[in-house]
């Protein structure tokens, strides 16, 4: 039974060309007579499986329309990481909050640059499997954290709270940019 349904959502996607979600599940359930959520399942499974590709309704066409798209809600996520730990960290200083200050504080430093410079450099998700980033984004972060107090070093600021946390909020921020550009460019060649 399961392999008929199979075949049936690959024999109607062959025949829609590179259909998208929407388009395949209606075709199989005006045409071919499946339920909604039968239909639904098995063009999921099928497609986690590997066996059927789908396009998008609507692809980003430049970088500004990927920024706003699923595919860069980790950007977004991570950019209100860096400016909560700012906040957390200038602003609080109450004895309830300090603990969470701490890990913020501890996360920002001893992963967050790494894990940047990480994903600028291998920005799709199979190059590296996550226990080469983790290892990686924190060996990175203990050498470019010391960098940047060295540069700091000769600022007219010196290294104090203010300047390390913003010199890595900026770091941080500019590589993550540069990390979506690289993303947006492979989500093109992956449409081509």
């Amino acid at each position: 039974m399961n392999e008929n349904i199979d075949k049936l959502v690959t024999d109607t996607a062959n025949s829609l060309g590179n259909p998208t979600l929407p388009e395949l599940v209606e075709k199989l359930v005006k045409d071919k007579g499946l339920k909604f959520k039968d239909a639904s399942k098995a063009v999921y499974v099928l497609w986690k499986k590997g066996g059927l590709n789908l396009s998008e309704a609507n692809p980003p066409s430049n970088p500004w329309s990927f920024a706003v798209n699923l595919e860069s809600l980790w950007f977004w996520g991570l950019t209100a990481l860096v400016v909560f730990t700012l906040l957390i960290v200038f602003f609080v200083n109450a004895s309830p909050l300090l603990y969470v200050r701490y890990v913020l504080g501890g996360v920002f430093i001893l992963f967050l640059p790494g894990f940047m410079l990480i994903s600028a450099l291998y920005p799709r998700s199979g190059e590296l499997d996550g226990l080469e980033r983790l290892a990686l984004s924190i060996g990175l972060s203990l050498a470019i954290v010391p960098l940047d107090g060295l540069m700091l070093n000769y600022t007219p600021w010196g290294i104090t709270l203010a300047p390390i946390m913003v010199s890595l909020a900026v770091f941080s921020e500019t590589l993550a940019s540069g990390a979506m550009v690289r993303k947006y460019r492979y989500y093109k060649l992956s449409l081509a």
